[in-house]
């Protein structure tokens, strides 16, 4: 019989030292190009087109143009694949973990989204699976001869995609619905479109749309195994709960794709976790200060469910919507420490918490003044200024409202 190992025990300390380097965010850590970014968080969350680039510009080494980066690797070299995955949320992926992605997750979201959307013709007009197959054969047709263009000129090019049907008969919601945007969103959740570059700059969301080759079909085990794997390496040690919130899995596939990886159980605060078989070893203190200002959605600040360990309870109501979206966040050493914000002309402020939050549940201002008193010291103010002063010099003069405003990033950017 073989000796049962004990269980070992990894605390907030060994969290945090292993989220600074594996998300690029320490200083020696920063990433080279926007697709180690991205390989090195899985996925960058992209509801908001903003997030992508400031995500990428938090953890890009210096003298790297964040948005000159993602542009090649998203428009130019599709390195990077925006699509939907986890949650039904959009994301953008390395464009090698699109096919994993899709079998992992995004195929069945798009049968039942196409389903749903087969029921709703149904009851709310006279098209049929017949109509909607034709129309879609139409709208692919017209992009392989444009080869990118807006919903706009697609509903130009293409009359069947200014059809309406009657959404939600006989109940309060009921009302005249475009298809246009709703079989844009099906073909793009099977894969066979993808949003391209957009109207604008790249805090738009007026994308253009273009054919996507056909991805891979993986067997639906062996995907959700994979992308475990990628994400128990950047986001380990984790819990059941943290993977289940994280893909949108049922528990019973969670647990199936660990077992089958034969991750390795360990203690954490919150109770059991996992991480790779290979990841057991102890990750030491990083002898090495830093501070980040991480965008409203970023990957880092939404990769796990119970929270505690890099942020304090008492701080969440002014940094989530009613949604549970995290705005802007400031960090230091592993923990989010404050908030940030974006004022009209340009500036970038941010506050850190003091005890006094916890009763005010928002704050004002920004510099030395709104940092000391928590403890934190004169080093994590200069810190977070140096990062700010960062960020305004490449964001220059683009102006950036998260799409989820939060209570503390309401009243920072006031």
């Amino acid at each position: 019989m073989s000796e049962r190992r004990e269980t070992r025990s990894i605390g907030p300390d060994e969290r945090r030292a292993r989220l600074a380097v594996r998300h690029r965010l320490a200083g020696s850590a920063r990433a080279g190009t926007a697709e180690e970014v991205a390989g090195a968080l899985v996925a960058l969350h992209a509801t908001d087109p903003a997030t992508v680039f400031l995500a990428a510009g938090a953890r890009l080494a210096a003298g790297r143009d964040p948005v000159a980066e993602v542009e090649r690797a998203l428009y130019e070299e599709r390195t990077l694949t925006r699509m939907h995955g986890m949650r039904h949320t959009v994301f953008v992926v390395p464009s090698v973990l699109a096919a994993v992605v899709h079998s992992s997750t995004a195929d069945a979201a798009s049968a039942r989204e196409r389903a749903t959307l087969v029921r709703h013709l149904a009851a709310g007009s006279d098209y049929d699976e017949a109509w909607l197959a034709e129309t879609e054969r139409q709208v692919l047709a017209e992009l392989a001869a444009r080869g990118e263009a807006t919903g706009t000129e697609l509903g130009a090019a293409v009359p069947r995609l200014r059809a309406q049907f009657v959404y939600g008969v006989g109940t309060n919601q009921e009302g005249p619905q475009s298809v246009s945007s709703r079989i844009l969103r099906v073909l793009g959740m099977e894969g066979r479109i993808a949003r391209g570059r957009p109207q604008g700059g790249w805090t738009s969301s007026r994308f253009r749309w273009s054919l996507l080759p056909a991805h891979e079909d993986l067997p639906p085990a062996e995907a959700r195994a994979e992308l475990v794997r990628h994400w128990l390496a950047a986001y380990g040690p984790a819990t059941e709960a943290d993977l289940k919130w994280w893909t949108g899995w049922k528990v019973t596939d969670v647990r199936r794709a660990l077992a089958a990886l034969e991750a390795e159980p360990v203690a954490l605060e919150e109770g059991p976790g996992f991480v790779l078989p290979d990841d057991l070893e102890p990750v030491p203190p990083l002898d090495e200060p830093w501070a980040a200002l991480l965008p409203a959605l970023d990957p880092t600040a939404m990769g796990w469910q119970s929270r505690d360990w890099y942020l304090d309870p008492a701080h969440r109501a002014p940094l989530f919507d009613r949604s549970g979206n995290i705005g802007p966040t400031v960090w230091w050493n592993g923990r989010i420490v404050g908030g940030w914000a974006q004022r009209a002309d340009g500036e970038i402020v941010w506050r850190l918490f003091s005890d006094a939050d916890v009763d005010a549940g928002a704050g004002r201002g920004n510099g030395p003044a709104a940092g000391l008193g928590t403890g934190l010291g004169k080093d994590a103010v200069r810190a977070v200024e140096a990062e700010a002063a960062r960020l305004a010099a490449w964001v220059g003069d683009v102006r950036v409202t998260p799409r989820f405003r939060t209570p503390l990033e309401r009243e920072l950017s006031a």
